[in-house]
């Protein structure tokens, strides 16, 4: 009788095992002939995009480029379909892993050098400026960035010092930071040292250049959310101490003087004392 049982048990349990595999067996292939149905009823195109991040005058070598497909109607206008359209071309702003390239982010054909000079506006210069971590804000400063130019100046000479710090350039675009190896003298090792590119108007070039010359700069990163100039009238050792003063001035008091005076009164001498302001 047990042994009834356990042989009717293993056939129910192999049967049911059986439909639950067949069962799950038909819906996969009936999901993947829905999806391979729905597959077919899309176009799609090669776009190329970028293999890895690319910094803006990047010139472009076929590694840095790779083609996948987006389906018709998600291509986004001015991409290209191949490497061969881009071979040579420059990168005018900054691209993300897989970004896709387009015509609008490329400097025209007849551009064949990359660098500073290919994202360089027509109407200005790119000026390098020395600088350490303390000018260039700890190092945060990158290109695309734009900054505030700040000099501190002697005004006073050799006689009598007077010392401001003003604000001389306003939202400059940073094109370019990077290290190049100077040497000091003629027997010293070289050493690194830093250099931040801007792109200046002539004007803010001779302000730029005539701040370095006379006195100490210093950047200051503006938010990318405001470019609006603001007007300042500097800042001098006498403000600087003069900050966050009350604006009610504290009554002074001169020093107080006493003196002994004698008075007399008839045959009566007496001495008192009268305090002078």
């Amino acid at each position: 009788m047990l042994r009834h049982r356990l042989t009717l048990g293993l056939a129910l349990g192999t049967g049911l095992f059986t439909s639950i595999f067949a069962y799950n067996a038909m819906n996969d292939g009936a999901i993947e002939k829905t999806v391979s149905q729905t597959m077919h009823e899309y176009n799609f195109q090669s776009v190329a995009v970028a293999s890895t991040a690319l910094p803006w005058g990047t010139v472009f070598a076929e590694e840095m480029v790779k083609v996948v497909d987006y389906p018709d109607g998600s291509v986004p206008s001015g991409a290209f379909a191949a490497y061969d359209s881009l071979k040579g071309r420059v990168l005018l702003s900054s691209l993300q892993p897989n970004e896709p390239i387009l015509e609008s982010k490329l400097a025209p054909e007849s551009m064949e050098t990359g660098g500073v000079s290919a994202i360089l506006h027509p109407e200005k210069r790119a000026m390098a400026v020395k600088v350490n971590e303390a000018v260039g804000v700890g190092g945060f400063i990158k290109p695309g960035d734009k900054v505030d130019v700040m000099v501190t100046i002697d005004r006073g000479g050799e006689k009598k010092k007077k010392i401001i710090t003003k604000i001389v350039l306003e939202n400059i675009l940073v094109l370019a930071s990077g290290i190049h190896m100077e040497r000091q003298g003629k027997e010293e090792e070289a050493v690194p040292v830093k250099y931040i590119t801007l792109e200046v108007t002539p004007q803010e070039a001779e302000k730029l250049a005539l701040a370095i010359n006379e006195g100490n700069i210093r950047f200051a990163l503006r938010s990318p959310l405001n470019s609006d100039p603001i007007l300042t009238k500097g800042e001098t050792v006498p403000s600087l101490l003069d900050s966050y003063r009350s604006k009610r001035t504290p009554r002074t008091y001169k020093p107080q003087r006493k003196q002994r005076v004698e008075i007399l009164k008839g045959v009566e001498l007496s001495t008192v004392t009268v305090v002078k302001m």
